[in-house]
């Protein structure tokens, strides 16, 4: 999943950060992620070496003038985490799942790594 925007997304002066959750379920290491109205297009995951980053960007679907609010609490535009995994990883077989607004990235833990673009499945 990836946008034609990162250079955008690195520009931002703005930018949201996710919140995480990172654990070892046996012989993966498991980072959960709510991203909520994200589209799948709109995300891009990578590994390299003990660092995992996750970009994106939620749409704002209707536009208002600001006097029309009373509030708004929901970030909409760019985000970014960047992670520094505990284990040294298999990031050639790292997967990464969006499932009901979560996005679930699994990558099994070994004694190397290196750089690879994330599977989708």
């Amino acid at each position: 999943m990836q946008t034609n925007n990162l250079s955008d997304w690195a520009m931002s002066a703005e930018e949201g950060q996710l919140s995480v959750d990172v654990f070892r379920d046996g012989d993966m290491l498991v980072i959960r992620s709510l991203v909520a109205g994200v589209a799948p297009d709109d995300l891009d995951v990578s590994v390299h070496g003990d660092l995992l980053t996750i970009r994106g960007k939620r749409h704002m679907e209707q536009e208002s003038n600001a006097e029309d609010w009373f509030y708004q609490e929901c970030y909409w535009g760019s985000f970014s985490r960047s992670i520094v995994l505990p284990y040294h990883v298999a990031a050639d077989m790292t997967q990464a799942q969006l499932k009901n607004g979560i996005l679930e990235v699994r990558i099994p833990i070994r004694t190397d790594g290196k750089q690879v673009k994330v599977k989708w499945g």
